[in-house]
């Protein structure tokens, strides 16, 4: 086979449009539309053609188009004004403001990020988060730097057979014509790092996207230093079987600590987005073991002090897990490496330590190598704790240290231009900057009815538009009849209630479930005087047959000649069709089986945009519903039958639509306007926009975890790692002494006949600490009301205190407790070691109940 020399070609720009090239290289310019609009006059239908990509424009737009566009002082004087905007907001922008977090420098990892759809490294919900994390962290001016893979073909594009059956390709990404950049060395080499594999080393090189002031680096293993098949590890994302995802995973977490340190960035807190960038703690504790001659314990006490551990994941079945034999594989080296046994390292990712059947936890591993964990909603924190009780034994479920950041959304991103803009005139371009102010979105109020219904009408006009465009454009490309081509210009009304429905295509989420029945929903869609219409989008795992056949079955009810102008599918969903539809919907329906959905942030994008949820009580919406906010279906019943579930859900939704949603829509004044629906969409604004947004979010985790995490890490880090190692050692100690410990004896004084509200009651305490002293352990008084089932109702826990030493390891405890309600009480009495030094409570997993 001939050789090819291949080489890069960038675009050959004018001067005077020299700094479209630098804009065209910082995201920036994708959440601030005069930017985008900038690219779209140089050539509208190119813009469309090369999928939103700046890059790929500047490239392929002829010649003398830019050299006219040189000349144009209009176009000149916009260019001026936008790259003003962009060099204040690299240069002046916001500064973060944390009491404590002086030297704070965050690296968060991910395996997918989802920026725009010009850089299709991104299949959903977890990845469009990520990149809405870092957009807000470059707007607030939070010291972090992202980390993840750069795949050769991103996810699967999608489309659909004549039967409805989903479909997929995986057309190459051209790196070259993508606003990243190739890191390189000063005599112009690409700049490498080797990932360790026990027989190998993997190379990768290093791009970078600047996603405004925050900084993404991506890893790329297709390069001619390594093995055909290495270098099909950042082919796809999600790709692949079992083994590739464990490559995957070694390549982020390994390598990207590696890539930090090539790139000078050194971060002291790391996040970790999902249990796939796990693997970055053992990579840590190996490194600092070389650096401070550290064993592993204590490496391992020191690393998990700044590490902090998100899980988006409500379901055992959604955690990566991997055979103890393919560990094995790829940790035998490392475990020589540290210095510790196949037992000693498979437990760090095994629920119960011991079982030698069970499988490697990705989720367990970055539980074990971190101190602080989240869910991303508050009843997500509840199903977390839940879930991963085991691992705190004998702690109740309401104590496991797993708490939780409720997800928001980047409002730059997600609010349309026109929606935009009226803000801008009523409610100060503050709403830009600080949209986690509630005092800025209590103006709406001041917008004129009339306005913002208007400014919503042409959104949804505009989303029929491009639902007629890409379905004409689909039937063309599927050499469809005159028939089909004369349907797609009449598909939906714009005048009508719009639902729309766009996810992830999973069984648990039950996209057909408003098609339960069919008389029914036809009827709706049917009525002439008050006509609703739904709109569908959504991919299914390429492995997925079941949720591929939820596609197939709206397919098909789609076709039917009742439903055929009134239901849409639209393939090949992604952040452009999101935006159209999130943009342009009057109500979102989202249906999941409770609590299966851990947040759910499309809600809250349609929100953002004045759209009005309809959802069950799951995720995010059990937060953000209120009467004057949308609608709910059932009231957070969880349900045992699913066959019951759908059919009660089911018709509730119905009801709701009927009785309700119709209603409130169709009811206008003598002026045309729908009243209480307006009155709902600002009171959406008001309630909703300050509270789901990423600004508010990358501070509550700056100030919950980033901060604490940076403090713990100096005080293990300090004298030379003189706290880590002084902190193994003591948990050395209280695990080898633990067994000694118990409660001997406990009363209270008083009779139990006798005691009033408002009461006091004394408790005393005698315990065996053994070889441990009272500085080691706390002594605490759990008291409230009794179930039926003899347990505590929602305890108040007091700490009692050492009265004296009695002698062979015993000591006297006491306290008071006090009585603030009538009814049957009880208390009981447990011991868990202390030092503080410790994170939470409860770091030890130790306990002991009297």
């Amino acid at each position: 086979m001939k050789t090819i020399y291949k080489f890069g070609v960038i675009p050959s720009l004018p001067t005077a449009l020299e700094p479209l090239l630098e804009l065209a290289k910082n995201m920036w310019w994708a959440w601030n539309f005069d930017a985008v609009e900038l690219f779209f006059r140089i050539d509208n239908d190119l813009w469309y053609k090369v999928g939103h990509n700046p890059i790929a424009l500047l490239g392929q737009v002829s010649q003398q188009r830019l050299e006219n566009l040189s000349k144009d002082n209009a176009y000149l004087h916009s260019l001026e004004r936008v790259m003003a905007r962009f060099h204040d907001a690299m240069d002046k922008g916001r500064e973060c403001e944390l009491e404590g977090g002086e030297g704070l420098k965050v690296g968060y990892f991910s395996l997918e990020f989802g920026l725009h759809e010009s850089l299709p490294i991104y299949s959903g919900g977890l990845g469009v988060l990520a990149g809405d994390h870092l957009k807000s962290t470059s707007d607030v001016g939070l010291p972090l730097v992202g980390v993840g893979l750069l795949y050769r073909e991103g996810y699967f594009r999608q489309y659909l057979n004549p039967d409805g059956w989903q479909q997929e390709t995986y057309p190459d990404n051209d790196f070259l014509n993508m606003p990243i950049q190739e890191i390189k060395d000063e005599a112009g080499r690409p700049v490498l790092i080797d990932v360790d594999f026990p027989d190998r080393k993997v190379h990768a090189r290093i791009w970078r996207v600047m996603v405004g002031r925050t900084p993404l680096i991506l890893l790329d293993t297709n390069i001619p230093e390594n093995t055909l098949d290495d270098r099909e590890i950042t082919a796809q994302l999600y790709g692949g079987d079992v083994e590739m995802r464990l490559k995957q995973e070694l390549v982020l977490g390994y390598g990207g600590i590696s890539a930090l340190h090539a790139m000078g960035f050194e971060p002291n807190v790391f996040h970790m987005n999902e249990g796939h960038s796990a693997f970055l703690g053992l990579m840590r504790i190996k490194n600092l073991m070389a650096e401070k001659a550290l064993n592993f314990r204590e490496a391992m006490e020191a690393c998990s002090a700044c590490n902090v551990f998100t899980t988006h994941t409500p379901v055992p079945a959604g955690i990566d897990k991997f055979t103890p034999s393919l560990m094995d594989k790829y940790f035998w080296k490392y475990r020589e490496e540290v210095g510790i046994s196949r037992d000693e390292f498979l437990a760090l990712g095994r629920e119960n330590a011991t079982n030698v059947e069970e499988n490697f936890s990705l989720a367990v591993l970055a539980i074990r190598l971190s101190d602080r964990y989240n869910g991303v909603s508050e009843l997500h924190g509840k199903v977390a704790r839940d879930m991963w009780k085991s691992l705190w034994k004998d702690i109740p479920a309401a104590e496991v240290p797993i708490s939780h950041v409720t997800n928001g959304i980047h409002n730059k991103t997600w609010v349309s231009h026109e929606l935009g803009s009226l803000f801008d005139r009523y409610l100060s371009p503050r709403w830009r900057e600080y949209p986690e102010d509630p005092e800025v979105w209590r103006r709406v109020e001041q917008i004129p009815d009339a306005e913002l219904w208007r400014t919503h009408e042409r959104r949804r006009e505009r989303l029929v538009a491009f639902v007629r465009d890409r379905a004409r454009k689909s039937f063309i490309k599927k050499g469809g009849s005159k028939a089909e081509l004369a349907l797609a210009d009449e598909l939906l009304n714009p005048d009508a209630l719009t639902i729309g429905f766009a996810r992830r295509f999973a069984t648990y989420k039950r996209a057909p479930l408003i098609f339960s029945d069919l008389d029914r929903i036809i009827r709706l869609l049917q009525d002439t005087h008050r006509p609703i219409q739904l709109i569908f989008a959504g991919k299914a795992h390429p492995k997925d047959n079941n949720g591929k056949e939820l596609i197939r079955q709206i397919i098909h009810h789609l076709r039917r000649e009742e439903l055929s102008r009134r239901v849409v599918f639209i393939e090949d969903y992604d952040m452009n069709v999101a935006r159209y539809m999130l943009q342009g919907v009057d109500v979102w329906l989202n249906n999941p089986r409770r609590p299966l959905e851990a947040s759910g942030t499309s809600g809250m994008k349609a929100a953002a945009n004045g759209g009005l949820n309809l959802s069950i009580l799951d995720g995010w919406w059990c937060e953000g519903y209120r009467p004057d906010t949308g609608w709910r279906i059932g009231t957070g019943e969880e349900y045992s039958d699913l066959t019951l579930q759908d059919d009660v859900e089911s018709r509730d939704l119905y009801n709701v639509l009927e009785k309700e949603i119709i209603p409130a829509f169709y009811t206008r004044g003598k002026d045309g306007l729908p009243r209480e629906w307006i009155s709902m969409m600002k009171d959406t604004f008001k309630h909703l926009s300050p509270v789901f947004n990423t600004n508010r979010m990358v501070t509550d985790y700056a100030e919950k975890f980033y901060v604490p995490a940076l403090d713990r890490w100096n005080i293990m880090a300090r004298d030379e790692f003189h706290g880590a190692r002084e902190l193994t050692s003591w948990k050395a100690k209280v695990q080898g002494a633990w067994h000694e410990v118990k409660v001997l004896t406990a009363h209270f004084s008083g009779s139990t006949e006798e005691i009033k509200v408002r009461d006091e009651v004394k408790v005393d305490v005698e315990v065996h600490l053994g070889g441990l002293s009272p500085e080691d352990v706390t002594v605490q008084a759990l008291f409230g009301k009794v179930s039926p089932e003899e347990e505590l109702i929602t305890p108040t826990i007091s700490t009692l205190s050492p009265s004296r030493e009695l002698g062979d390891g015993r000591w006297a405890y006491s306290g008071d407790i006090q009585c603030n309600e009538s009814g049957q009480h009880g208390f009981s009495i447990r011991l868990v070691p202390f030092n503080a030094a410790l994170s939470f409570g409860h770091e030890t997993g130790l306990i002991r109940w009297g």
